[in-house]
């Protein structure tokens, strides 16, 4: 079992029916362990797109709404993000504060 089975398998248990972004090569397995798991990836064109739909999904169903990005695409998600909070919405954040 890789890692990324045992994290889509976390994500399952915790309901978990959508994650926004785009696939490329650096996600391939995570990618793979979607395909066979009962998450539907939407695929968008931008990141920043992918951030505003997880964001919409959380405030209209009040689940977290998850995103998914590649390397330097992940900037495109700052305002996506950033706007979750703000209007009170439940969403992952891969970013872990200092405590």
């Amino acid at each position: 079992m890789k890692a990324s089975d045992l994290f889509v398998a976390q994500l399952e248990e915790e309901g978990t029916e959508y994650i926004f972004g785009l696939p490329g090569e650096e996600n391939l397995d995570f990618l793979e362990s979607l395909r066979i798991s009962g998450i539907k990836l939407i695929v968008t064109r931008h990141e920043q797109a992918a951030a505003f739909m997880a964001t919409t999904y959380g405030r209209l169903t009040g689940k977290p709404g998850i995103c998914l990005s590649l390397g330097p695409g992940a900037t495109n998600l700052v305002t996506g993000v950033a706007q979750a909070p703000l209007i009170g919405v439940p969403f992952l954040s891969p970013v872990r504060r200092a405590e």
